[in-house]
């Protein structure tokens, strides 16, 4: 390749460029096919391959290998995928730079949440938010860690509260608080009600678990202690939301982690059981996460200021729920 070549002068890739056809292109990257992006969009097919190629010619490269049964992107697909993400976030939010010049807080902000995401210190948050600006709104959306820390990168929500493994170099991260993960089990399971267990006692009984709960992942320190216990190899049934993984341990489909201090009422009402080990459970760290690239309306900031004042100010020993 020429670098000198017209065709790559960055002015005319700037001048020659639609915005759509980034827009598109994003769809077509996190589809499995031309087809499936053209239902999403409810475009015709032609119409959206005729943009890929429109696409494909303004920035002289090839962007997805297509044939039947195949469908990827190329290195180039690859790497305008994450500049079209951050330039697809930072478009949908320019009506931030629009917002009312009034002192009344009235805008929308959107949280991205794991499921098992309980804790005093984000409830006094948000209240204190909602008593000082009655007129702005939320949004918290439920989903996997991976996809909350997805949503934040592409600017498509505020922030998100979740488990994180590797750290991005775009994204912020502040320690919310710390849980600690123990095992339980259900009416159902002959292990329910015995208080004289010992860790033996679990040698092979099913389990159920989260699908983060692998050697490799966020929920590492919850596999280990699952093979400590010796609980069998095969996985009965995972959940990425905690309230599922609570609804088949109840169920009495096997033995499963779940944060000490979420399950305590539980056991309280005699719904879950809790076994070995009692001592040494595995810390599990939840993390604010945000871009500080995100243009941000008013609400979207005072709502993240006030949950980082709220951490700065709360000692660790109190965020962590043992």
């Amino acid at each position: 390749m020429d670098k000198h070549d017209p065709q790559y002068e960055p002015e005319r890739i700037a001048r020659e460029l639609d915005w759509n056809l980034l827009r598109t292109f994003v769809i077509l990257a996190e589809s499995h096919s031309v087809t499936d992006a053209a239902n999403q969009m409810r475009l015709k097919q032609p119409t959206v391959s005729t943009a890929l190629k429109r696409l494909e010619d303004r920035v002289g490269r090839k962007l997805i290998n297509r044939s039947p049964g195949h469908y990827a992107l190329t290195e180039a697909g690859r790497l305008l995928y994450r500049e079209a993400v951050e330039i697809n976030g930072s478009v949908l939010r320019l009506s931030t730079l629009m917002r009312e010049m009034t002192d009344d807080v009235r805008g929308h902000v959107r949280i991205a949440v794991a499921s098992h995401v309980v804790s005093p210190l984000v409830d006094q948050a948000l209240a204190k938010f909602h008593t000082a600006h009655p007129h702005a709104t939320l949004t918290i959306d439920v989903l996997s860690s991976s996809k909350a820390l997805a949503e934040v990168a592409a600017k498509r929500v505020s922030f998100a509260i979740c488990l994180v493994g590797n750290h991005s170099p775009g994204l912020e991260y502040r320690r919310v608080f710390r849980e600690y993960f123990g095992l339980f089990c259900g009416p159902p399971h002959p292990l329910f009600g015995r208080d004289d267990l010992t860790i033996a006692d679990l040698e092979g009984h099913s389990s159920v678990s989260f699908e983060t709960d692998r050697l490799q992942d966020v929920l590492k320190p919850v596999t280990v202690m699952r093979a400590q216990a010796a609980l069998g190899q095969k996985i009965t049934g995972v959940s990425s939301h905690l309230e599922e993984v609570r609804r088949m341990i109840m169920s009495g489909l096997g033995v499963g982690p779940l944060p000490v201090h979420v399950a305590a009422r539980d056991v309280r009402d005699g719904q879950l059981w809790q076994v070995p080990p009692y001592d040494d459970l595995p810390p599990i760290d939840v993390h604010l996460v945000w871009s500080e690239r995100a243009t941000k309306n008013r609400a979207e900031q005072i709502l993240l200021d006030g949950l980082l004042q709220t951490i700065e100010e709360t000692p660790m020993e109190d965020r962590s729920y043992r």
